[in-house]
């Protein structure tokens, strides 16, 4: 789904991995480094929350273990804690980690921004492709 049919914000020229136009990667859980849904990026998101990440225990188990906690739901920041099954704007450097160390979840990478190449490989990357053939 593209950002602009579902009312998502961030940018309009916005590029995936693929050179194509930034699709969505989940508005719930509600993700992105702006809330909108999209693995949009800018010059504030110093983590690059730019790839779209299919969570699995394994992943999660994995991040928390690094210092990330992404299960554990914090009310008070409104993010529920993620599950297996929910997708999610990773951080690009920390995807390539947990994929160096055999832990990568699977990418949607019509969703993941063009931005994360600066940190991930194309071709890892899309071992792990959810989205493409």
């Amino acid at each position: 789904m593209l950002k602009e049919d579902a009312g998502g914000g961030g940018q309009p020229n916005s590029r995936n991995v693929l050179g194509e136009r930034l699709e969505i990667c989940s508005l719930k859980p509600m993700t992105g480094f702006f809330r909108d849904g999209c693995c949009d990026t800018s010059r504030e998101d110093v983590g690059s929350h730019t790839v779209c990440a299919v969570m699995t225990a394994e992943f999660l188990a994995f991040s928390k273990s690094r210092g990330n906690d992404l299960s554990t739901p914090v009310p008070e920041f409104g993010f529920p804690g993620l599950q297996p099954g929910d997708r999610w704007c990773l951080c690009a450097p920390r995807w390539q980690q947990a994929c160096n160390a055999g832990q990568a979840p699977r990418v949607a990478l019509r969703a993941t921004h063009e931005g994360a190449l600066a940190d991930c490989s194309l071709s890892d990357l899309k071992r792990f492709a959810v989205d493409i053939d």
